[in-house]
């Protein structure tokens, strides 16, 4: 089985930067495309950020673009979300995902594995 954790979620206000880690234990795959959802109280879960094994190829939301940025670190088989110039509507529970191949097309509908989540909350 393969675990992915979070951490780095916690309280900000609006204007300042978190930066989130999805750490993969286990059975790690050999290559894998990861990334990020998020869910907002009341709301649908959304796509926000997918990285390809390489990390070459990025994909986000038109909300998050300019403001966030994925990156990844195979050495230590963790992916990062750096958040900057967060508003309140980034508020939400986020979640870590991953598919276990290297083809990035179709990211957001392939997921096969989650984490459980890691809250962030931005005051106005």
């Amino acid at each position: 089985q393969v675990q992915l954790v979070e951490s780095g979620g916690g309280l900000v206000q609006a204007g300042g930067s978190l930066r989130l880690s999805c750490a993969a234990s286990g059975r790690t795959f050999s290559r894998y495309t990861g990334g990020w959802f998020r869910q907002a109280p009341g709301k649908e879960r959304e796509f926000v950020a997918n990285i390809s094994w390489s990390g070459g190829i990025t994909d986000y939301a038109e909300s998050v673009k300019g403001r966030f940025t994925i990156s990844r670190d195979n050495a230590k088989n963790t992916v990062y979300l750096q958040m900057n110039s967060l508003k309140p509507e980034d508020t939400a529970v986020y979640y870590c995902a991953a598919v276990s191949d290297d083809n990035p097309n179709n990211w957001r509908y392939r997921v096969g594995y989650w984490g459980k989540g890691t809250l962030v909350t931005v005051s106005s």
